[in-house]
């Protein structure tokens, strides 16, 4: 049996996986994403014993002292963000907290890193900064010796976007590998981080009912959405030079599609699952300039109502161009060039400022081929469906047809329903807090492996330039608080087909 440093299954059952001493830099230890997500997560990590060795320190040009950012990080624990615990929990965990004042471009912040803190002599970087800024702060850490592994492990955490295009891409992994072998950079996408999405896996190669019916023999087709009720916010700027399709299709939901449509791996190393992953992208049919129109939708919201309160629409928020044709809804029908996919759509949907917050995978099978019940009312037999919610609620439901009580054979869907909180009676751990401690004991099955991003770029880089060269789809608009534009049912392809309901 393989070790559970190697296994994620295995650790996701409870096995100890505890990593050796490191030391954790935070570069961007002053921005949000350490606030809300990494200190609560690494406290979550030191509350379960999980980190015992584990020191941490901030990198950021605030005017700040080790004792002022222990301060600051104590705040945090304080936080509804953090877990709750006792004072003197809290005060353990600030202890192995740790400050290097310094700007990205300046090499005493690096040479503070090397002389300051050699013991442990493994470190882990995580680039909590903007991508901008990843080539000056990985050329400074190589000049530094700070990826040399001759006296301990050096690890690069990276986080999206991990550029713009196929191009943008192809550019920041090369000056990554400049300094780090592949085996080092560990490119985090937190929603693979998820309980449910890591039960995707398990739940097709660990039952044996599911595997049989997992292709184009029993499949019609599969949904995947991604909807958020917020709208852009305060992002306003980043948005315009990103858009739905780039900041949530090319990484989030393409990873999604992946764990669904993979073969078996040969085994649970991650370069096995990384490589089942890999020819799913490949196996995607290109939608090019000619196909983009049939195959893809782009929309924007106006005002409307979220939640009972008044929003503006996506034109009139801060930082954003007033006659903007930025996409803040996308969608798409992805084909797979595969003997198990062949004829089975997969409908990706993602929007802002929609009726509902949810990500959900569904699986719709074919109805029963012969329709009993269907002579006197034609759609008497709706489709099984198994929907993976990924949030909020996590867990994983099934829809099947039973009778309904009476002297009639009418019939009415109704649903097995697991959830986790109800099921293991505990609350489940952050994605960050999962992705972390695996980075941290080697294991990348989680992260993303370059020839992944390359393969996801490839494909979402040719919508974007048939988008460019022909002008179609049009950009229309959906009401905020809506299920998004009209435009998106087309997509279906078959009077029989629905969208999930929002």
């Amino acid at each position: 049996m393989a070790a559970a440093a190697d296994n994620p299954l295995l650790a996701g059952l409870g096995l100890s996986r505890e990593p050796q001493p490191l030391t954790l830099f935070i570069f961007g230890a002053s921005g949000d994403l350490t606030r809300r997500k990494l200190i609560p997560a690494l406290f979550s990590l030191f509350l379960k014993g999980g980190i015992p060795r584990v020191k941490i320190v901030g990198f950021a040009r605030r005017d700040w002292t080790c004792d002022a950012f222990r301060k600051i990080v104590r705040e945090i624990l304080d936080s509804e963000d953090a877990p709750e615990a006792p004072p003197e929990l809290k005060d353990s965990f600030v202890a192995n907290v740790g400050f290097v004042r310094s700007s990205f471009e300046s090499p005493e912040g690096y040479a503070a890193i090397r002389d300051q803190y050699k013991d442990p002599p493994n470190r882990i970087f995580y680039l909590a900064t903007p991508p901008d800024s990843y080539e000056t702060i990985i050329q400074r850490l190589h000049e530094a010796g700070l990826a040399d592994q001759a006296l301990g492990f050096s690890r690069i955490i990276v986080e999206k976007p991990l550029g713009r295009d196929l191009r943008s891409a192809r550019e920041l992994n090369d000056r990554i590998a400049s300094a780090f072998s592949e085996d080092q950079i560990y490119r985090i996408d937190h929603y693979l981080g998820k309980e449910t999405v890591q039960n995707i896996m398990l739940m097709r190669f660990g039952n044996g009912i599911f595997e049989p019916v997992w292709n184009t023999g029993y499949i019609d087709h599969v949904q995947i959405t991604m909807a958020e009720t917020i709208g852009v916010g305060s992002r306003g700027r980043y948005y315009e030079q990103a858009g739905a399709l780039r900041d949530m299709m090319q990484n989030h939901m393409l990873q999604l599609l992946c764990l669904v449509a993979m073969e078996p791996p040969v085994n649970l190393n991650a370069d096995s699952i990384h490589d089942e992953k890999v020819k799913v992208l490949k196996s995607i049919v290109p939608v090019g300039a000619a196909r983009v129109e049939s195959e893809s939708v782009r929309s924007q919201y106006s005002r409307g109502i979220v939640d009972g309160a008044d929003v503006p629409g996506y034109r009139e928020e801060p930082d954003v161009d007033p006659r903007s044709s930025t996409e803040t809804f996308a969608a798409l029908r992805v084909s797979l060039d595969s003997w198990r996919w062949a004829g089975v759509p997969f409908l990706l949907r993602t929007g802002k400022r929609l009726s509902r917050r949810t990500t959900e995978i569904s699986i719709h099978f074919k109805r029963p081929p012969l329709l009993l019940f269907a002579e006197r009312r034609p759609a008497a037999t709706p489709p099984n469906v198994l929907t993976f919610r990924i949030q909020p609620q996590e867990g994983i439901m099934m829809g099947f047809n039973s009778k309904i009580p009476g002297p009639t054979t009418d019939m009415r869907t109704v649903n097995m329903d697991f959830s986790y909180g109800s099921a293991f009676g505990e609350e489940l751990p952050e994605a960050y807090e999962r992705l972390l401690l695996d980075a941290m004991v080697g294991d990348s099955t989680l992260y993303m492996r370059k020839d992944e991003v390359d393969s996801a770029w490839a494909f979402i880089t040719e919508i974007l330039d048939g988008w460019h060269e022909t002008g179609r789809p049009e950009i229309t608009f959906y009401r905020a608080g809506s299920a998004g534009p009209d435009a998106a049912l087309r997509l279906l392809g078959s009077a029989d087909r629905k969208w999930r309901k929002l």
